[in-house]
């Protein structure tokens, strides 16, 4: 009976780093979108949400099931209530890339301003991020998943100087504050983006040490190689 659990587990895992990949990819095609000002990709983008809304239904029912037949305890049940938690990240993470993928649309459709805003590099730590909270999963890793947790300092500050240049870009461009405030939401959106990486990482904490750490900012510095475990 235990060996059957672990291999539906083992499923289950293979299922969610499908969908996490998938999500992944969605977030840098929206972004892709938005760089490459193409209304097509935008589109593909959009489009695609509905698949991952029902993987992400479907990956709820896989957890219900295993709940319900085999009534898992210990780290068996910690990694059954995260992957419920996390498939409603990710699911959350495809909704926000369509945010994106729309403002995209918009702003493709616009005349072409010129002003110092590097998405990319923004776009391109939050997906590390989302990658390395699911490859923190993969490996049942918590410190890898601290740093994670740790690195969204990095984009919040990314956020805050990103508002600072879309305000003097209002002040400078009156007559284009639509397209700069499509601009701002692309900026909240990774920002959103990032946070929920994090409540990847967090979760993966809590399955592995069976550690809340949520609103414990101290809790995301790496402890010691051969550190005490959290009870």
């Amino acid at each position: 009976m235990l060996q059957h659990l672990h291999r539906e587990i083992e499923k289950l895992k293979t299922k969610l780093l499908s969908l996490g990949a998938d999500v992944e990819e969605t977030v840098y095609k929206a972004v892709r979108a938005l760089d490459e000002r193409s209304a097509v990709l935008a589109d593909q983008v959009i489009q695609g949400d509905a698949q991952v809304d029902r993987f992400e239904v479907f990956l709820e029912e896989e957890c219900l099931k295993i709940l319900a037949l085999h009534q898992p305890v210990a780290i068996d049940l910690r990694f059954v209530i995260a992957v419920l938690k996390i498939n409603n990240d990710l699911e959350r993470i495809g909704d926000l890339a369509v945010n994106i993928a729309e403002r995209a649309k918009f702003l493709a459709g616009e005349e072409m301003l010129d002003a110092p805003f590097d998405f990319l590099s923004m776009a391109e730590k939050t997906r590390a991020m989302l990658k390395r909270s699911l490859d923190a999963l993969v490996n049942m890793d918590p410190r890898m998943a601290r740093d994670v947790c740790a690195a969204d300092d990095e984009v919040d500050r990314l956020n805050r100087e990103m508002y600072g240049r879309i305000q003097k870009s209002m002040q400078q461009h009156p007559n284009r504050i639509e397209s700069l405030i499509h601009y701002l939401g692309v900026s909240r959106y990774l920002e959103r983006i990032a946070d929920h990486a994090t409540n990847i990482a967090e979760d993966v904490i809590y399955m592995v040490d069976g550690d809340i750490v949520r609103h414990r900012a101290s809790s995301y510095h790496p402890r010691p190689a051969n550190g005490p475990r959290a009870s």
